[in-house]
């Protein structure tokens, strides 16, 4: 159950949403995304092109990799020579080989297909990208490296990014501001902007403003942890 809730998200804006698990976080990305209807209130969505990629890459097995990152291109109803040839494109730029791009998702390994995900959700050019907990499933390598594409797509479309996730070095690396979220009943409880920008964020500066993050007393109160 979510309670006055009040969320917005500027066009070019990545918002992180954190909080511990049951609080709402996914129910409210649902809501955004408009596979949940709202009980009470008002979603209001003025992008014209949302795109989900989720925790599990969630490829169609009966479909070839390029077949899959095509999909919303498809749907839209763009031919298939100019389908593929942007699928194609956006697969070698996600570190994919052309030899992949034939296989059927079971023959891919779990960092590949995450990165056919991510290929997929930027085929429609989006202007707002929700991210349902989309790298936590992936070693701190790949993350990394999917952190870097997810940067530089953004930087070439200026796309928003509305994300949820359990990672606050996550959020600090990745958003701009941060929403953190209480339950019983779900709501924000804090906000906080990021003014540094992501460019510049190396892994100490991560490092280091996750510690301050973690002892702030209201951080500490939505995820359940003690007094410093």
């Amino acid at each position: 159950m979510l309670e006055d809730i009040h969320l917005s998200v500027a066009p070019g804006e990545a918002v992180a949403l954190v909080g511990p698990s049951g609080c709402g976080k996914s129910t409210l990305l649902n809501l955004a995304a408009g596979l949940l209807d709202p009980w009470e209130g008002k979603v209001h969505n003025s992008f014209t092109r949302s795109t989900m990629m989720f925790q599990q890459p969630r490829l169609l097995p009966w479909k070839r990799t390029l077949d899959n990152i095509a999909l919303g291109l498809k749907a839209r109803g763009e031919n298939a020579p100019r389908r593929h040839a942007t699928a194609r494109r956006l697969a070698l730029e996600m570190g994919l080989a052309d030899e992949d791009l034939d296989k059927y998702p079971s023959a891919l390994s779990g960092g590949m297909q995450s990165r056919a995900a991510l290929a997929r959700v930027f085929a429609v050019e989006p202007d707002l990208l929700l991210l349902d907990e989309a790298f936590a499933a992936l070693d701190i390598g790949l993350k990394s490296e999917l952190y870097g594409l997810l940067a530089r797509q953004r930087a070439a479309h200026g796309c928003a990014v509305l994300m949820i996730t359990h990672d606050l070095m996550e959020a600090l690396r990745l958003a701009d501001r941060i929403l953190v979220m209480a339950g019983s009943p779900g709501r924000i409880v804090a906000s906080h902007a990021i003014d540094e920008p992501a460019a510049r964020r190396s892994e100490d500066w991560v490092f280091a403003h996750t510690a301050r993050f973690i002892r702030e007393p209201g951080i500490r109160a939505a995820f359940g942890l003690p007094p410093c």
